[in-house]
C-alpha cells in the first residue's frame, strides 16, 4: 500500500504471512489508497466490485483518468480538501457514470489518501421512497384539510342562501328585508356591507346596513347617511344602475376611492372604516333593477375570494327575487286592504248616537276576506246596524261580502220592515239570483216614534241569521247578552220563520255587534271565548267608545287575529241633549241632513 508506483495484479497480492494485507483484503468494505499523483496504489476486491472493475484494471491507474466524471465534484473536492488538510472527511453523492449513490471517508496516512467508500444506493433508495410517502402523506393530509375548509366553507355559504330565502320572504317590509340580508352576508363574505333599494319612484336609498364590529356601527351608518348624496358616477352603485353588471375592486387606492367619493365630509366619515377592497352586485328581479348591494372589505382580509364572490352573484339573485316578491305583496296586500276599506264604508253618526267600527283582517293570507260591518239611515229616520260574515277570506270572499252587503243596504232602505223581514227577503234573494255565497248576518234598528222621542228612549229591534248574538253594556256595568232565536245563514232560501228581538236601549248605554273572529279561538271553548269579552266590557263602561273598541281588540286579539274580525259599536247619548264633543260631528245623508 505504500508503493508510489503503478504495480501489476501479482504485485498487489501481499505475501501470504502479510496478516493486514490479508484482513483488509478480506474486508467486506471497499478501500482504496491514492498516492500523491492520484493513482491507486491498493484497491481491495470489495471497492473493486462496487465500481464495476476488477484491481488489476484500478492499480496504478489515475482515478481521475478512469472517472473523469468525477472531476469537479463533490468526491474530488472531498479528496483534495482532505489532501490539503491532512485530516479527514466524508461525503454522500450520486455518482453519475456508476448511477448509484456513495458515502465516502477520506482520510490521509503516510501510504497515501485512504478511501473507504460504500453502495448506499439501496438505502438512499429506500429513505427516499419513505421520505416520498411521508411528503405524500403530508401533501394528501394537506389536500384533506383545504378539502375539508373549502367544503366548511361551501357548507356555510349553501346554508346562508338558505337563510336569505327564509328571512327575506317572511316580512313584506322591504326595509326589514334588505336589513336581514345585510346582517346575514356580514361578516361571511365582507366586513361591511350596504344594501341599496330603488323606490318605485327612482330614489334610491341605502338602508340595509351591517359591520362585523358593532363598535363601528354607527361610523358606518354616518357614511352610509352621505353616500347616496355624494357618490360619483364611478362608484360601484351608480355604475351598477347604469349597467347592471357586478363591479369589483380587488384594491380599493386612495386614487380610487378620491375618485368615487370626491366629498370631504364623506371621505372623512369613511375613511376610520379602511376600505380596502369592494364588490358591488345589482338586484335584478323579472328584469328590472330594484337595487343593489356593496361588500367591502378591510385590508385585513383583502381582496373578495373568487369563491365569495360566485356566492355573492348567487345571493344577489335569490335577493333580487325574495326582495321583488315582498314588494309584489306589499303592493298586493296595500290593494286588498283598500279594496276592503272601500268596501267597508265609514258609519253615519246620527243625533246622539256614537258609532264605531274596527276591522281586522287574520294575521296570515291575504288581508282581505268576508266579515262587514254597515250603518245607514232608513228614510224614516231610524238607524240601521249591520254586521256579517261571509264563508272565507280572499277576493272571492270580500266579492261576495260586497254583493250580500249591497242587498242587505238596499232591502232595508227600500222596505221599511222589521230585521226579520228584510233577512228572509235578502235570503231569498240571493238564491234567487244564484250567488254562490253563504253568510251569517245580524240586522239591527234603532227606532224612535214622536212618543219615544218625547220620552227620551230608544227601542232596538234585531235578528240573526246564524251570527252571534250582540251585547248591550248598561252605564252601570251591566252587560245583558241580546238573546233571540238564531235564523240559519243567508244563502240557503230558507222558508221558515225568521224572529225579531226588542229591547229598550237606555242612555249611556254601548251595543256592541261583532264577528266570530273576535272570540273563537282553536281549544277555547266558545262560551268561554265570549265569557271574555262581557268581562272586558264590564271593566270598560265608562271608557270613551273609540278606547273600549281599541282595548277589545287589542285584549282579545293580542298580535294578531285567527279569523278576519269585525266590531261596529254604537253608544246612546241621552235624546235631545247636544252631542257630546268626543262623539265627533253628526254624519248624515246629505237628503236626510237638509231636508226639503
Amino acid at each position: 500500500m505504500g508503493q508510489s508506483g503503478p504495480m501489476t495484479r501479482d504485485e498487489a497480492v501481499p505475501p501470504p504471512g502479510d496478516l493486514l494485507v490479508q484482513a483488509v483484503e478480506g474486508m467486506e468494505r471497499p478501500l482504496f489508497v491514492l498516492d500523491e499523483r492520484w493513482c491507486f496504489t491498493y484497491v481491495n476486491p470489495a471497492g473493486a466490485r462496487v465500481l464495476d472493475r476488477t484491481v488489476g484494471m484500478l492499480v496504478g491507474r489515475n482515478i481521475w483518468e478512469e472517472f473523469p466524471e468525477a472531476l469537479g465534484g463533490p468526491f474530488e473536492d472531498l479528496y483534495r480538501r482532505v489532501r490539503a488538510d491532512g485530516g479527514s472527511g466524508n461525503i454522500e453523492a450520486w455518482f453519475e457514470p456508476l448511477g448509484k449513490w456513495f458515502r465516502a471517508d477520506a482520510f490521509l496516512t503516510d501510504a497515501g489518501l485512504v478511501v473507504t467508500y460504500d453502495d448506499i444506493t439501496e438505502r438512499r433508495r429506500t429513505e427516499d421512497e419513505r421520505a416520498a410517502a411521508v411528503a405524500a402523506r403530508e401533501v394528501a393530509a394537506a389536500e384533506a384539510a383545504r378539502a375539508a375548509a373549502e367544503a366548511e366553507v361551501a357548507g356555510r355559504h349553501l346554508m346562508m342562501l338558505g337563510d336569505i330565502n327564509l328571512a327575506m320572504t317572511s316580512t313584506l317590509d322591504t326595509d326589514e328585508a334588505v336589513q336581514r340580508f345585510a346582517d346575514l352576508v356580514v361578516p361571511l363574505l365582507a366586513d361591511w356591507c350596504v344594501v341599496s333599494v330603488i323606490d318605485p319612484d327612482g330614489t334610491r336609498r341605502d338602508v340595509g346596513r351591517a359591520h362585523k364590529d358593532p363598535a363601528l356601527a354607527d361610523t358606518m351608518h354616518r357614511y352610509a347617511d352621505l353616500r347616496v348624496a355624494t357618490n360619483n358616477v364611478t362608484a360601484p352603485v351608480p355604475r351598477m344602475l347604469r349597467d347592471p353588471q357586478p363591479v369589483v375592486f380587488p384594491e380599493l387606492t386612495e386614487e380610487i376611492v378620491l375618485s368615487m367619493v370626491p366629498d370631504e365630509e364623506a371621505r372623512e366619515a369613511l375613511a376610520p372604516l379602511r376600505p380596502a377592497a369592494a364588490a358591488g352586485f345589482p338586484l335584478i328581479a323579472r328584469g328590472e333593477l330594484i337595487g343593489g348591494f356593496t361588500l367591502i372589505n378591510e385590508p385585513e382580509r383583502g381582496p373578495h375570494t373568487e369563491v365569495e364572490l360566485r356566492t355573492a352573484e348567487i345571493a344577489s339573485r335569490r335577493a333580487a327575487l325574495a326582495l321583488d316578491n315582498a314588494r309584489l305583496a306589499a303592493a298586493n296586500k296595500q290593494v286588498a286592504e283598500r279594496l276592503q276599506l272601500s268596501l267597508l264604508s265609514p258609519p253615519v253618526q246620527p243625533d246622539a248616537l256614537e258609532l264605531a267600527v274596527r276591522y281586522r283582517p287574520a294575521t296570515q293570507g291575504v288581508s282581505i276576506g268576508g266579515d262587514w260591518y254597515d250603518a245607514f239611515l232608513q228614510p224614516d229616520g231610524d238607524t240601521v246596524l249591520v254586521i256579517g260574515d261571509v264563508m272565507g277570506h280572499d277576493i272571492e270572499a270580500a266579492a261576495a261580502m260586497g254583493q250580500v252587503k249591497t242587498l242587505v243596504r238596499g232591502i232595508a232602505f227600500d222596505r221599511l220592515e222589521e230585521p226579520a223581514a228584510v233577512l228572509r227577503r235578502v235570503d231569498h234573494t240571493l238564491v234567487g239570483l244564484a250567488v254562490p255565497t253563504l253568510a251569517t248576518a245580524l240586522v239591527c234598528r234603532v227606532e224612535q216614534d214622536a212618543g219615544d222621542r218625547a220620552s227620551g228612549i230608544r227601542r232596538l229591534r234585531w235578528a240573526s241569521a246564524g251570527h252571534p248574538d250582540p251585547m248591550l253594556l248598561l252605564a252601570d256595568g251591566t252587560v245583558i247578552d241580546l238573546t233571540v232565536p238564531v235564523g240559519p245563514p243567508l244563502g240557503i232560501g230558507w222558508l221558515g220563520a225568521r224572529v225579531d228581538g226588542e229591547t229598550v236601549m237606555p242612555e249611556h248605554s254601548t251595543l256592541l255587534l261583532f264577528t266570530d273572529g273576535l272570540f273563537e279561538r282553536r281549544g277555547v271553548p266558545l262560551d268561554e271565548g265570549r265569557a271574555q269579552v262581557r268581562t272586558l266590557l264590564e271593566r270598560s263602561a265608562g271608557a270613551p267608545l273609540d278606547v273600549l273598541c281599541d282595548q277589545l281588540l287589542a285584549e282579545m286579539l293580542g298580535e294578531g287575529a285567527e279569523d278576519d274580525v269585525a266590531v261596529l259599536a254604537v253608544r246612546a247619548h241621552p235624546v235631545g241633549a247636544e252631542r257630546p264633543f268626543e262623539a265627533g260631528p253628526e254624519v248624515l245623508p246629505p237628503a236626510l241632513s237638509h231636508p226639503a
